[in-house]
């Protein structure tokens, strides 16, 4: 038996004569993450076979390797929430002008990524059209008209599309593309609590999604009001963070939208007491990002490493034939060691491919990051998981730096740290924090206040500010 990632592979297979093989395209990493992280990250996406360029920048072409990633996620994820009696729909990709006008606050947020539908062959278009950046104004007009009476609450309802918001600066596979895949949920609840308490059970799911699919570390908090969604009430996210790069990364978003929508809307119910009501609603999402996270955090020099529990193969059987040796008898072994695992409903495969060495067949399928090679017990392959977690995760937790004073916080950011300080919860003062430390690598800005806040004790001061401090917050640069 051997192993992936870490373990023997790699070599040429053992002693003994080796069978004539055609000539082999060369495998290997030019880029090393600690080295050239940009280039690397590049690299590994490509040369793994999880994406290729398109001819529009910011646009790819998503290849089975990620695509069956995310459908493993997509997998519990729709169980998860059907548990919860969300129902699935489908709404336009389109939507007019006036109705994305309608909510201000929400509209200005998006619209400098807002891409737009003027032409119909070589003819204008009466009107422009936009292409969905997120489907609050499509679907809530229709929210609207379904919803009466407190009957015909909660109103619970989750599609899986894509996205298009185009403008951005650097484009980066799978962390910031101009299309992207994903989930989001949009529900509404004739309470305010109903809506709080479902904020906090989707971003448990994500999560887990994070924690126990992907095997990366997340911290839970509610965004800062000036990083809040765009016409929202408040917004709780799941935040990574990129020791290589120094930089935090939004994993997922749940946000309680209030009555705001409601009012813009006209969504009214009649209450059990006969009179109309707004509804409080909420929406959440996450989306193929979560696949570039994953990368980002586990990926080491020679590929891709992937999670056992979302890899699209857990295991890979590599036949390793000799000159003189009956090579049928070996394939004949190793198929009935892929339908061994099969019956233990572990994903495996058979490498029988004949104009490849095992060598090449090794660091090829080590370069796409299949857990394991040849046999494996279930077992093995839930500790493999909780090792990766545990990793990223003291690497994680290695780069994180309480800080008290501007100078502390200062050192922290350009030694590319996570950094928790206290903060007075003042938005003047977050923006003086984003323009005192604009630079060539971005700006700091808060990522999130944690849920599991640490002791503040009295008199502690704000770092920037110098005011009474009133909660411990992540800061840091972000993707």
């Amino acid at each position: 038996m051997s192993s992936g990632k870490g373990g023997g592979g790699g070599g040429k297979g053992g002693g003994g004569k080796k069978k004539e093989v055609k000539k082999e395209t060369k495998l290997g990493m030019a880029y090393k993450k600690d080295d050239n992280f940009g280039e690397w990250y590049s690299e590994v996406v490509v040369n793994s076979e999880m994406i290729e360029y398109y001819d529009i920048s910011g646009c790819y072409i998503l290849r089975p390797w990620a695509m069956e990633i995310w459908e493993l996620l997509k997998e519990f994820f729709d169980a998860e929430i059907k548990k919860l009696k969300l129902k699935p729909y489908y709404f336009p990709l389109f939507v007019t002008e006036n109705v994305l006008q309608k909510e201000k606050d929400h509209i200005e947020g998006f619209a400098p990524e807002v891409a737009w539908v003027t032409k119909s062959g070589k003819s204008d278009l009466e009107a422009p059209i936009a292409i969905r950046p997120t489907s609050e104004t499509v679907m809530y007009p229709y929210f609207s008209k379904w919803i009466r009476s407190h009957r015909d609450l909660p109103l619970r309802c989750n599609q899986w599309c894509n996205v298009v918001r185009w403008e951005f600066s650097n484009p980066t596979p799978f962390i910031r593309s101009r299309e992207f895949l994903w989930q989001e949920g949009h529900t509404a609840f004739a309470t305010k609590e109903e809506a709080d308490e479902e904020v906090l059970q989707i971003l448990e799911l994500y999560r887990r999604i994070y924690e126990e699919f992907l095997a990366v570390p997340v911290s839970k908090g509610r965004k800062s009001e000036m990083e809040k969604f765009a016409g929202g009430l408040y917004t709780t996210s799941v935040e990574a963070f990129i020791p290589n790069t120094g930089r935090g990364v939004q994993g997922a978003t749940s946000h309680c939208l209030g009555q705001n929508f409601a009012k813009m809307f006209d969504i009214t119910f009649e209450n059990d007491k006969g009179s109309r009501s707004m509804v409080w609603q909420n929406s959440w999402a996450y989306t193929t990002r979560s696949i570039g996270v994953m990368v980002m955090t586990h990926g080491d020099d020679k590929g891709l490493v992937l999670p056992p529990r979302v890899a699209p193969l857990q295991v890979i059987v590599i036949p390793v034939p000799y000159k003189d040796v009956d090579t049928t008898a070996i394939v004949n072994e190793c198929k009935k060691t892929v339908e061994t695992l099969e019956k233990a409903g572990i994903r495996a495969d058979l490498d029988t491919r004949e104009n490849y060495s095992p060598g090449w067949k090794y660091s090829h399928w080590e370069m796409k990051g299949v857990p394991l090679r040849i046999e494996i017990g279930p077992k093995d392959m839930a500790n493999n998981q909780k090792n990766l977690f545990e990793t990223a995760k003291q690497k994680r937790d290695a780069c994180l730096k309480v800080v008290n004073t501007w100078d502390e916080f200062i050192a922290a950011l350009n030694d590319k740290k996570l950094i928790l300080a206290p903060w007075c919860d003042e938005e003047e003062v977050e923006k003086d924090v984003k323009a005192r430390t604009k630079g060539d690598l971005g700006a700091a800005k808060t990522l999130c206040t944690p849920f599991e806040q640490p002791d503040l004790p009295e008199g502690t001061t704000c770092f920037a500010s110098g005011k009474p401090a009133k909660k411990w917050s992540f800061w840091g640069r972000s993707y």
